[in-house]
């Protein structure tokens, strides 16, 4: 890497030498801790008999009848798929969708590009959302007292009961949809005394109340990342979890992208983030602050003073408090006044009124923040959920309906409505499965999965889409809306009162079929409006003065992958490791590597951690760039009625209860005490290294890269009798002809955020196997995909002593941070084909590696020969067994199943195939319409559903291609090679990542090309 003082590393493991790590290091997968394992030299003594075996196992597959139909449906033709347009809105987050259906089955969720709002992206959590729908751990029926009943009995004494009942109230995360509250007014008209009661697990009340004050309007308006030039986030990790991630990732991407050659885009904003813990925003930021979560109005109190000192101004009292790059930060916002935009996730309205006040003082009202468009995302009032649980405690509710919410578990006062459930004449819970509220409430109206289910979405004003069933019910079960209806005595048909409300109140004479045929209709405010401050600063000031924290800290914090914890019973989103820690399958104490030496902690210890009374047992991780004295947990971990999945981790939202600071989920007084040692985290990040090999990320600093276009790219060159050449320049291959198509990937790591979605979307289009928490350990996890975070040391590489090499070791306590997506380079002098001795791996006319299964007999010596380490051996049959409990293994997870892709059996080799059953899917299309494949309809599964654009698919000899104009551009540009040096020229290419900061030290340039060529 060229002109950069910092080393990356993988891990602590791999940081300090650890012997685990250490021994592997040659190795894919850590056998040493399997019990039986074999080795290759075991394998060569068994080979007389055991080739044989193997191969006759491999060609074993299961019998499957195919029945023809007697009478074929009109929509529906064997073998060509289905797409429908739908919403998903769970827990508030938002997405417009498109589902593809295979006979009458969801097999795949993609993004719906005709949306204004997510604009055909996805995230993990939706992605995932599909698997939930085939979930056997669901109820079959509604149930009475854990008992079957049949839907006449429930709709007669839930009515009658309903009618004795003085006080009922309907509890809900927030509603998305104009219809289904219009189903909760006719309920309201019917029984008078319900009041609707809305939370949010990771609550933004404290957002809505401060604007109410501030501005004198009780809403949430736009955000608008595109349009600001300077980005700071504040406990705000909106490109992962913060109100709409896939929007507002979309939007910061719009900011990031660079464009080389003449007529390029040189220009970039530039991110600040300051937070507690690393998340994806703050893994992303070009400047990272950390502090403690009692501090954190402290450090707005100071970061307004910081700017009113520049723009001239009062200042507010506030306690002295110093933060890196606050002073720099409050000097770019000052300079990119009406361009900038402060975003907060605080939950305090003290805090979020003096942000208000900085976005006035910068004139980002009506620029980077829109009320003209309020947003619907989260509605929760954390005063009327306090209330409710109060009266409910006090035995003055009589009936409450929990319409598809689990408080019990996922509220700060969980206990407290599981006790007052207990004074409840009438309590329903509309929910899918007998979770932690539905199992102690009376009734459970079995309800529907949402692609089962009619519905709508008004994520924004302006702003609606329809959600459609796109597979009939699965289980006896009912839509909520329906059951709220029949209770009321209105007609239970949803889907017709659902197009009469539109008709009446949304679609404005037009048609109906073409909005559900569209998914979305849109009739946005073309206007940006902005609010004038008129709040309390004084006050906000002196509430946040009254804070005070204590030695260590417990931050409670949401993660992208399981999040609150609404999807827990999913393996896909279990199995999917955190973008940050890379863990898998639980949650963990992390704590800084200081913190932990302090405490006399290591990794691989069980920590008991201690809050008041309550106590919880975790395994440690060290997290670098976290702040001193805390310890983070994640939420949506530990639950109990979830299902065989998801009953994993432990819950941590009680640990809060009572705490002045839980809305902020955060609390001190902390204890922490080692109870065990010797645990391994089911971790994959050093499961594969880069073997001190040099080239494989390369990153540069914007002012370098507007002098050179090529900053930050590695070289290498080779020695030659000819003098120094480049790697591709002198070879043993004859190479491969690709006369019609070259197929390829263009990932731009200035925009790749890590947030996994990519990976999810590979493991649904290509039927990966999900293999558990012990497998995972075991370094046997089967992800086609998977996202390398590196770490950067700030060691200086010119110290060639012992000491500077012991530096190397050490990490930064705030690394900066980079994410690689890593999947087969489909290399056209590929390692891996010249060492399979039965040609199970080959190459394609267009520049695929390919496998072919029936013959791969699994002597692993193509995983041993991959330099990138993307290859995948399948220890077992993974799908029809019960040692693998994770949907597969019965009749209706099996139905997620993408019937254009094999599943694979036990004793093959399996890897990315570039979807190629997609690039002969739209092939055979062109073909039939005699003509070529046009650009852009063929995608992969993973450029498919990136929500930032950073994966470009595509035909690299069509010219008019969008990665051929790519490539052409950044040939003398970002573009490079990963293990450029070893000249097997994938067809994977990568866009150099370039940080807006500014410059640093200079350092001599590294030692490499020749020397390390000779080598």
């Amino acid at each position: 890497m060229e002109n950069t003082s910092k080393k990356y590393w993988k891990g602590i493991e791999e940081l300090k030498n650890d012997i685990s790590v250490v021994k592997n290091a040659d190795r894919e997968f850590n056998l040493e801790e399997i019990e039986g394992g074999t080795y290759r030299r075991d394998f060569l003594k068994m080979l007389g008999f055991g080739v044989a075996a193997v191969s006759l196992a491999a060609c074993d597959a299961p019998v499957r009848k195919a029945i023809p139909y007697l009478n074929k449906p009109e929509d529906i033709e064997p073998g060509i798929p289905n797409y429908y347009a739908s919403s998903y809105t769970l827990g508030g987050h938002y997405a417009s969708i498109l589902v593809k259906t295979r006979e009458g089955r969801p097999v795949k969720i993609e993004g719906n590009k005709l949306s204004g709002v997510t604009k055909g992206g996805v995230n993990a959590p939706v992605h995932a959302s599909l698997l939930s729908l085939y979930d056997n751990d669901k109820l079959k029926d509604p149930t009475k007292g854990g008992k079957k009943i049949s839907w006449e009995a429930l709709d007669n004494e839930v009515s009658s009961a309903l009618s004795k009942s003085a006080n009922v109230r309907i509890v809900s995360n927030t509603i998305l949809s104009p219809a289904t509250k219009a189903v909760i007014a006719d309920f309201t008209s019917k029984y008078p005394s319900t009041k609707h009661i809305t939370y949010d697990t990771n609550s933004v009340s404290g957002i809505i109340e401060a604007n109410s004050v501030s501005f004198g309007k009780a809403a949430i308006p736009s955000y608008l990342f595109d349009k600001a030039s300077v980005i700071v986030g504040i406990n705000c990790d909106f490109l992962g979890t913060w109100l709409s991630p896939i929007e507002f990732a979309a939007q910061w991407a719009e900011t990031r992208r660079l464009k080389s050659g003449k007529d390029g885009k040189t220009t970039m904003s530039r991110h600040y983030q300051f937070e507690t813990g690393m998340t994806v925003s703050g893994a992303n930021a070009d400047y990272r602050g950390m502090y403690k979560p009692s501090q954190e109005g402290a450090l707005v109190a100071n970061l307004y003073n910081k700017i009113v000192a520049i723009t001239g101004g009062s200042s507010i009292n506030s306690q002295k408090l110093e933060v890196e790059h606050l002073d720099k930060c409050a000097q770019d916002l000052v300079k990119a006044k009406g361009t900038s935009l402060v975003v907060s996730g605080s939950n305090d309205v003290a805090i979020q009124t003096i942000v208000n006040a900085i976005n006035s003082i910068l004139g980002n009202l009506g620029n980077t923040i829109d009320f003209g468009t309020t947003v619907n995302y989260k509605q929760g009032s954390d005063i009327a959920m306090a209330n409710f649980t109060t009266e409910l405690k006090s035995g003055s509710v009589d009936a409450v309906i929990f319409l598809g919410s689990n408080p019990v578990y996922d509220y700060l006062g969980g206990s407290n409505i599981a006790e007052g459930l207990k004074k409840v004449k009438l309590s329903v819970a509309i929910a899918e499965r007998a979770d932690e509220t539905a199992s102690l409430c009376q009734y459970v109206a079995l309800n529907t999965h949402f692609l089962e289910s009619w519905g709508d979405a008004s994520p924004k004003q302006g702003y609606y889409s329809l959600t459609q069933p796109v597979i009939s019910n699965i289980f006896n079960s009912r839509q909520g809306e329906s059951s709220l209806l029949n209770w009321a005595g209105k007609p239970g048909d949803y889907q017709a009162y659902l197009k009469s409300f539109w008709v009446a109140n949304i679609l404005n004479g037009k048609s109906w079929s073409q909005v559900l045929h569209d998914g979305v209709f849109e009739t946005p405010n073309s206007v940006k409006v902005g609010a004038s401050f008129s709040g309390n600063l004084a006050a906000a000031a002196a509430a946040i003065g009254q804070t005070k924290g204590s030695d260590l800290e417990l931050s409670v914090f949401e993660n992208v992958t399981i999040g609150t914890g609404l999807q827990a019973n999913n393996p896909w989103l279990q199995e999917t490791p955190d973008p940050i820690s890379k863990v898998t399958w639980e949650n963990t104490a992390s704590f800084s590597q200081k913190t932990a030496t302090k405490l006399n902690l290591a990794q691989g210890d069980i920590v008991k951690i201690t809050v008041g009374n309550k106590s919880v047992e975790l395994p440690l991780l060290i997290q670098p760039g976290q702040a001193h004295d805390t310890v983070r947990v994640a939420m949506g971990y530990g639950r109990t009625a979830a299902g065989k999945a998801g009953n994993t981790g432990v819950e941590v939202l009680s640990m809060l209860s009572g705490s002045s600071s839980s809305s902020n989920l955060w609390v001190g007084g902390v204890k922490v005490e080692k109870t065990k040692d010797g645990y391994t985290l089911p971790q994959t990040q050093t499961h594969e290294t880069v073997m001190g090999r040099e080239a494989v990320v390369q990153e540069s600093i914007l002012s370098e890269y507007v002098k050179n276009q090529k900053a930050g790219r590695y070289e290498p060159m080779i020695s030659t009798s000819d003098g120094l050449k480049k790697p591709y320049s002198v070879t043993l291959w004859n190479g491969h002809e690709k006369k019609n198509h070259s197929w390829g990937l263009v990932i731009d790591l200035n925009t790749c955020t890590g947030c996994s979605s990519c990976l999810v979307s590979c493991q649904a289009e290509n039927n990966v196997s999900v293999v558990g928490k012990a497998e995972v350990a075991r370094a046997r996890e089967m992800h086609w995909i998977r996202i390398d975070r590196y770490y950067s040391s700030d060691a200086d590489p010119e110290n060639r002593t012992f000491g500077g090499y012991k530096d190397m070791e050490k990490a930064s306590e705030n690394p900066e941070v980079m994410f690689q997506p890593m999947m087969c380079q489909h290399c056209s002098n590929a390692p891996c084909e010249t060492v399979c001795p039965v040609l199970a791996t080959t190459h394609s006319s267009e520049g695929l590696n390919q496998m072919t299964y029936n013959r791969c007999v699994g002597t692993r010596y193509c995983a041993n020969n991959c330099p990138y380490k993307v290859r995948r051996f399948n220890w077992f049959k993974y799908f029809e067994n019960d040692n693998f409990d994770f949907h597969f293994n019965n009749d209706l997870g099996r139905m997620v199943i993408n019937p254009d892709v094999t599943v694979r059996s036990r004793g093959v080799i399996e890897k990315c195939s570039m979807c190629v059953q997609r690039i002969q899917s739209g092939k055979l299309t062109a073909k039939k319409e005699k003509r070529r494949p046009i650009d852009g309809e063929i995608e992969t599964a993973c450029s498919q559903s990136c929500p930032t654009g950073a994966i470009t698919f595509g035909d690299m000899l069509d010219p008019e291609s969008k990665i051929s104009k790519i490539l052409e551009r950044e040939e003398e540009g970002r573009a490079f090679q990963v293990l450029e040096e070893i000249n097997v020229r994938p067809q994977v290419n990568y866009l150099v990542k370039i940080r807006n900061k500014d410059e640093g030290k200079k350092v001599a340039e590294p030692a490499h090309s020749a020397e390390h060529a000779a080598h």
